[in-house]
């Protein structure tokens, strides 16, 4: 049995809603809520198949499809499946960790500046990461294995020491959206900082192996990249997805949260551990790509309406971004430029307008 409802408010448009109700169960499902993600996905395969075409050997989108169900021409097929899919697919996975991370810090938060970019998640995850390229330049052998093997885990570790640092120093008998954000921003500098100070230590050729890599690049990305992050997303995500209710709950205060029967310390941990996670290994693979965590969110609540930003959804179009924006810095500009450089120039003007418009609600 299903009952629709329609609501509209001041200055805002028509929110169309369907109680479900089956036996004693019952829930609200919004339509719009159930077509974003719908509409992002057909965005994303189409934006990855154009992208999967373009380049120095341009490939029809017909030739695309055929080559990706196994019945293209073989040149096509080595340039497909060898050459180009490995970097789409990783800006997909790190678009889809990215959008993901960022809608659920900026609930955990209640503010729409908090993201693993100004929390200076990425600050340490990156510090951490180019300490590992930096002694991973050298000629022994453990210098070679944490230049291979421990990047991820690297970034991963720094991610979370950061993350452990802000929130203890943000506790205050609870977590405030402002003051999480405030030490987030100072350590943020404090990461970079160091970062700045291990690539004046460096030789050249590892300064300018941390340069580009902290630009946030999809830049010669193989599947060697694509399948770890991949398997960690097959943990991850679902256990993300898990979280809505908890986090739906939580965003009314700790207090209403103890009253519903959630357990907030635990639902605090795993928000916090996948949030982080997610964000890590974003880094890892591909480098800190600015602006993706903390814009996605915001367009994705805008798009799909309600109180926070929708999970699924975030991480759908986090993905069309990465690999649009990817799309546009090596085929379109007049020359080639880093993943991270376009998202930056599409992410600062909104953080602005976000900034203004806290403003103006406070004067």
């Amino acid at each position: 049995m299903s009952t629709t409802i329609t609501t509209r408010g001041p200055g805002v448009r028509t929110d169309r809603r369907r109680v479900v109700r089956i036996g004693p169960v019952s829930g609200v499902v919004r339509t719009r809520q159930l077509l974003l993600p719908v509409v992002a996905l057909v965005a994303l395969v189409l934006v990855s198949a154009v992208s999967l075409g373009r380049g120095d050997y341009p490939i029809g989108l017909a030739d695309v499809l055929r080559t990706l169900v196994g019945i293209g021409d073989p040149t096509q097929q080595f340039v497909v499946t060898q050459l180009r899919a490995p970097r789409i697919v990783v800006g997909v996975l790190v678009g889809l960790a990215l959008g993901l991370s960022g809608a659920l810090i900026q609930t955990f938060a209640r503010n729409p500046l908090a993201s693993p970019d100004t929390l200076g998640i990425n600050a340490g995850a990156s510090a951490a990461a180019v300490a590992v390229i930096v002694v991973g330049g050298g000629t022994s052998g453990a210098a070679q294995l944490l230049g291979g093997l421990g990047l991820p885990v690297a970034a991963l570790v720094g991610g979370l020491l950061t993350a452990l640092l802000i929130f203890g120093l943000a506790w205050r008998k609870g977590v405030d959206g402002y003051r999480l954000v405030l030490v987030g921003v100072g350590l943020s500098s404090v990461g970079f900082a160091a970062v700045d100070w291990l690539i004046t230590r460096s030789t050249i050729t590892d300064a300018a192996a941390a340069t580009v890599w902290l630009t946030g690049s999809l830049n010669a990305r193989t599947w060697d990249q694509a399948w770890p992050l991949g398997l960690v997303l097959v943990v991850l995500v679902p256990v993300a997805l898990a979280c809505s209710r908890q986090l739906g709950v939580l965003q009314f205060g700790e207090d209403t949260a103890r009253a519903l029967g959630v357990r907030v310390g635990a639902a605090q941990a795993v928000v916090v551990l996948v949030a982080v996670a997610l964000a890590a290994v974003s880094v890892a693979a591909a480098g800190p790509i600015q602006f993706v965590a903390l814009v996605v969110p915001q367009v994705a609540v805008r798009l799909a309406g309600g109180s926070r930003p929708p999970l699924l959804a975030s991480a759908l179009l986090g993905a069309v971004l990465v690999v649009g924006s990817d799309l546009l810095a090596r085929t379109v500009l007049p020359v080639a430029l880093p993943v991270g450089i376009v998202t930056a120039v599409v992410g600062a003007p909104y953080l602005l307008w976000l900034l203004v418009r806290g403003r103006r609600a406070l004067s």
